[in-house]
Parts: C-alpha cells; sequence; structure tokens
C-alpha cells in the first residue's frame, strides 16, 4: 500500500484525494498534515512514499499589504516542506504551483511557453517551483504541477462563483472570457498517477 503524505490539511483538493482514493478502491493510505504555522516542524515524515504539497495562498485580492504571505507560504513554506521530506527520506514530492506562473491573459500554453509571472501569486509559486526543483536528485524527484481553475462539487474557487452567476443573472453579457479548467478528480487522478510513477 502506498503511503501518502498531503502537506495542507483541510484543503479542497488535500481532502479530495484521500477520497478519490477511497471512492476508487485505491491502495493508498493517504495522511493530511497541517502546515500551518510551525507545529509541522517536528513531525515525523519517514515512511511516506511520496509528499503531496497542496498548501498555499490564493483566491485573496492582492494588495502591498498582503504581498509577503504569498512568498512566504508559495515560495518559502513549499520549500521548507520540500527540505523536511528529503531529510525524512521521503523519495518523491509534488508541488502544486499554478498555470499563473505563465502570466498570460489569452492565448494558448505550449510545451515552449516560458514562465512570466505577473503576480505576486504567480512570481511566488514560480519562484517556489525553482526552490523545491533545486532539491531534486537521484534520491529524491519532484513533480511540479502547474493545473488551471479547479472545478468541482463544494469547490469555493472562481469555477462556482462563475457558474452561479451565471444561473441568477437575467442576463449575460457577450464577454470573450474563455478559461481554463479542470475536474477536481481528473486532477486527483493525475496526481496519483505521478505519485505511482514518481
Amino acid at each position: 500500500m502506498r503511503r501518502i503524505l498531503v502537506a495542507g490539511k483541510g484543503s479542497y483538493i488535500g481532502t479530495r484525494i484521500g477520497t478519490f482514493c477511497r471512492e476508487n478502491g485505491m491502495p493508498c493510505d493517504v495522511c493530511e498534515l497541517d502546515v500551518r504555522g510551525n507545529g509541522w516542524r517536528g513531525a515525523d515524515l519517514t515512511g511516506y512514499d511520496s509528499v503531496v504539497l497542496v498548501a498555499g495562498i490564493a483566491h485573496r485580492r492582492e494588495t502591498e499589504e498582503n504581498a509577503h504571505l504569498y512568498y512566504e507560504v508559495n515560495r518559502d513554506l513549499a520549500y521548507d516542506v520540500a527540505r523536511a521530506s528529503k531529510a525524512a527520506g521521503v523519495p518523491h514530492f509534488v508541488m502544486l504551483s499554478t498555470m499563473s506562473v505563465y502570466g498570460m491573459d489569452e492565448g494558448v500554453i505550449t510545451p515552449e511557453t516560458e514562465p512570466d509571472p505577473r503576480t505576486h501569486y504567480g512570481r511566488s509559486k514560480r519562484e517556489g517551483e525553482r526552490l523545491v526543483g533545486s532539491l531534486a536528485d537521484g534520491s529524491f524527484s519532484v513533480a511540479v504541477l502547474r493545473p488551471p481553475m479547479v472545478y468541482g462539487p463544494g469547490c469555493k474557487g472562481n469555477f462556482n462563483a462563475l457558474v452561479t452567476f451565471a444561473q441568477r443573472s437575467p442576463v449575460f453579457p457577450l464577454v470573450d472570457n474563455r478559461r481554463s479548467a479542470i475536474y477536481v478528480d481528473n486532477l486527483c487522478a493525475f496526481i496519483l498517477l505521478c505519485v505511482a510513477n514518481r
């Protein structure tokens, strides 16, 4: 049985990973770790096959006053959790990042598209990717996933706000606002493929 530690207890995607495994009879033992504050630093991370970092700051209006939080969580915390995982002998680390690292308002992302983040959210995630990636070696593999907007039952993100608006508004403006999105269970299935194949 594969042992997976989800760093980001109570998060939408993290909680759904465990539910997805149970609902689909997957042989996984999924535990969650609360990484708010410093209490997690004493946690025993040994014995896990993979750590999946889903914790992060998003869906907030960015201001100069809260800019530092993006870097403290999306960059520094990501690096600290990855370093602790590596030090504990965990062989594999998955970091959930974001398509925001590309900084694009329109167009199509291809394998040749270079990251060019334009927000604190995108920049902090990109800096976190670099730091976490620097830890990769022969005994510690790293996967960085950049999902688009995630939707599904109980999701609190932007997708549900758009759906609610569309359902309640008597008129709908003619706006060209195409967005990429992924269903939460499809994302969970992909995360588990990453875990299985390291």
